[in-house]
């Protein structure tokens, strides 16, 4: 898999590039984000699986460079940062990242994310929700054909994560999804660390939809779509 870092600390760069070629990577370094910008141009080239996106970064801004890349491109990006707070998070998902890794992180930790948004990215939508149905909630329609949705006929923007979350819940309103059923199905991985990840996928749906009822927290348990609260 091709995968581009970007990275400005050449050090940084060299052992990272050093382990994911361990682990079967072609790395493409770029050190600012135009250089990842136009890595992500150039026709005729094996498409990137991930972008690994500091957003320490000289030029400009890591999340203004994630917004970019998403216009330009569906490649997953993986945020890496020292920004720990949640609200920094969130505001990385909304940009359209897949996932957040907070520094320091243990290689292992950074891998399996890797290869959870790279999976997502093969198998594509197909594996997504059941594409021959909509669903409506109140002011909220779900239209999974074509993956949109909706609030008071306004369409909010979702990430790929953050709709078949919400999708997955939608489906079986009222029922409590254990945590590890929802990294199971919508992060296709078995693996703990994902939780945090889930957590702050939450919080950005409540954010987006504007009905932080909607999508309930049974303590110790996992979450559940709430009709009735709205």
């Amino acid at each position: 898999m091709r995968l581009l870092l970007v990275e400005d600390d050449d050090h940084v760069a060299a052992a990272l590039s050093a382990v994911l070629a361990r682990h079967g990577f072609q790395v493409v370094h770029a050190r600012n984000g135009e250089e990842a910008l136009q890595a992500l141009l150039p026709a005729g080239q094996d498409p990137f699986g991930v972008v690994l996106l500091d957003l320490g970064l000289p030029d400009q801004d890591g999340y203004e460079v994630c917004g970019k890349i998403r216009k330009r491109s569906s490649t997953p990006v993986i945020m890496v940062t020292a920004r720990a707070d949640v609200r920094s998070r969130i505001h990385g998902l909304n940009l359209g990242a897949d996932d957040y890794v907070v520094k320091p992180y243990d290689t292992g930790e950074l891998l399996a994310r890797i290869h959870a948004v790279a999976r997502r990215r093969t198998a594509g939508e197909e594996t997504g929700p059941n594409p021959l149905a909509s669903l409506a909630f109140g002011p909220v329609r779900i239209e999974l054909p074509t993956r949109k949705v909706s609030v008071d006929g306004q369409e909010v923007q979702l990430t790929r994560k953050e709709f078949d979350l919400l999708a997955l819940l939608a489906q079986r309103p009222g029922v409590v999804f254990r945590r590890e059923q929802i990294i199971s199905e919508v992060w296709r991985t078995s693996w703990e660390g994902t939780g945090r990840t889930l957590e702050v996928h939450v919080a950005s749906l409540r954010s987006k939809l504007r009905l932080p009822a909607l999508i309930e927290t049974v303590r110790g348990v996992g979450y559940r779509l709430v009709p009735s609260s709205l």
